[in-house]
């Protein structure tokens, strides 16, 4: 039996325990489409938080977020540290 390891620079929604998470996707399925990211918008945060090195388990290091929940909300910004979602506002 090989033990499966778990990618640390993946997203929660890529973990096998994903189950885990299914309330964090409920709430960013129902978020208010007036303060909500667009799709597009969200996907292109998610890719640079998957390239951050303080991307560990689905949470960013700097400042202790689920990155999935953080870059759901368009006002939301990266922390002023990896300033990294300010090019694509």
């Amino acid at each position: 039996m090989s033990e499966q390891r778990i990618c640390k620079r993946c997203l929660a929604r890529e973990m096998p325990d994903s189950a885990y998470f299914e309330n964090m996707y409920e709430y960013i399925a129902n978020i208010d489409p007036e303060i909500k990211t667009p799709e597009a918008l969200y996907e292109e945060r998610l890719a640079l938080c998957k390239a951050c090195d303080n991307l560990l388990n689905g949470m960013c290091r700097t400042c202790g977020c689920f990155v999935e929940m953080r870059a759901a909300i368009a006002s939301n910004s990266c922390p002023a540290v990896h300033p990294k979602w300010s090019s694509i506002i």
